[in-house]
């Protein structure tokens, strides 16, 4: 983290460092975002609160709010390397490599991991998977119709996403299911004093991350020697020029897919639903003709949802933006929340429509090498699920989400359903 000179301002009208910030809702966090656009596209602000590593006087970081800005920035790795972290905060080196995979590397080290995971999609795995999906929405579905009422963030968002992962992935065993899955839920929430539970961030985020990695170590060692029809399978057998992943590379895979994989269509999900129940017109605009509408109808949902808010970069020199100048060493952060609400790009950006054409949202991120890898899986989830909903529980109605407070993920930890009998 770099410290603050002459040229770098002061930015006393709005502040995206404070905790306050990230526990408003994401309305209010949109006025203050609409105000740097157009004001002070590219703003300085001191350390965000909440770090679990302390940061030097005068630290902070560089907000990159207008979408075309953060396209410009994401295309240019060159400049804006990703190897020195993606978090708004200072994370320890041991963490962000274990943590991030091929998130926090750059060329040409992140090209050759992500050549070596795209191997292991191959053709007949991505079928496997898709046929994996359309069958979990719809059990999940039955299960749904059976209640009357609850919480669908528990019942139905933070199932699928889990679900696809873990099969896809062989983990079978139901109990280590759950053990992922709790770690996964403190990997992106340690931020939040209510899940801490009187433990340091960096505590709950060392547990999360070692339990993570020991469920995928033991898993990898287990499909070397047992070799079956899953993804972890193709994962240690995958090779590109003779080169294969390592253990640690293995591990960190895993643990990127668990969380970012889990967390970000879970919460599109219960954002989507939320939505329609706001808006049954566009609801009903979509089950009339799903076929023909679903495809920018899901992009719309990223777009609303952005679950992912914001990724740092470093710069590598200086440069100048929006007469902004940027040192070497710099963090600069990329506020996708903010991108995706840009007026010069959206036309009425807070109106939710299922039918925006074109849509060119930062939701999977602003394009480069660093595009989500799964964003195709994401798609086939949302377009599996939101089919069984709209034909088989068009009663489904959502109740006012409870969200985590946190700069990273915008994350729904709850949301109460009801379910209108025809």
């Amino acid at each position: 983290m770099t410290t603050a000179t002459t040229d770098r301002p002061p930015n006393d009208e709005v502040s995206l460092a404070p905790l306050s910030f990230w526990a408003k809702s994401p309305e209010d966090r949109e006025a203050d975002f609409a105000v740097l656009r157009r004001e002070r596209p590219i703003s300085w602000h001191p350390p965000a609160e909440g770090s679990m590593m302390p940061p030097e006087d005068g630290a902070g970081f560089w907000a990159v709010t207008r979408h075309a800005d953060i396209v410009a920035v994401s295309k240019d790795p060159g400049t804006f390397c990703s190897g020195e972290g993606i978090q708004m905060e200072d994370v320890p080196v041991a963490i962000l490599e274990s943590a991030s995979s091929f998130l926090a590397t750059d060329a040409p080290r992140h090209t050759q991991l992500r050549r070596l995971v795209s191997a292991a999609f191959t053709p007949k795995r991505v079928r496997t998977i898709e046929a994996q999906i359309r069958d979990q929405a719809r059990r999940l579905v039955d299960e749904l119709l059976e209640t009357e009422s609850g919480d669908f963030v528990a019942q139905v968002s933070r199932r699928l996403p889990q679900w696809t992962i873990f099969e896809m992935m062989g983990l079978e065993d139901q109990e280590t299911r759950e053990l992922a899955t709790a770690a996964a839920d403190g990997m992106v929430s340690w931020g939040d004093e209510d899940v801490r539970q009187g433990r340091e961030p960096a505590e709950l985020l060392w547990e999360s991350l070692l339990g993570l990695m020991r469920i995928a170590l033991e898993h990898a060692e287990d499909r070397r020697a047992h070799p079956a029809d899953d993804l972890m399978t193709n994962l240690v057998q995958a090779e590109v020029d003779g080169e294969r992943l390592n253990d640690d590379e293995i591990a960190a895979f895993f643990v990127l897919l668990s969380v970012a994989g889990n967390d970000t269509t879970r919460n599109t999900i219960s954002s989507t639903v939320r939505q329609f129940t706001l808006h049954p017109d566009q609801r009903d605009l979509l089950a009339a003709d799903l076929d023909g509408r679903i495809g920018p109808a899901v992009d719309e949902f990223v777009r609303w949802a952005t679950p992912v808010m914001t990724f740092r970069r470093t710069a590598t020199r200086d440069v100048e933006l929006h007469g902004r100048r940027i040192r070497q060493g710099d963090w600069v952060v990329l506020f996708y929340a903010s991108g995706n609400r840009d007026p010069e790009v959206f036309a009425d950006p807070m109106r939710f429509d299922i039918t925006r054409d074109p849509n060119p949202h930062v939701g999977f991120g602003g394009g480069g090498p660093h595009y989500c890898l799964g964003n195709q899986l994401a798609k086939t989830q949302l377009r599996a699920l939101f089919g069984e909903l709209l034909t088989r529980a068009p009663g489904l109605e959502a109740g006012e989400p409870t969200y985590l407070a946190g700069n990273f993920m915008q994350a729904i930890t709850s949301m109460p359903y009801t379910l209108r009998r025809p």
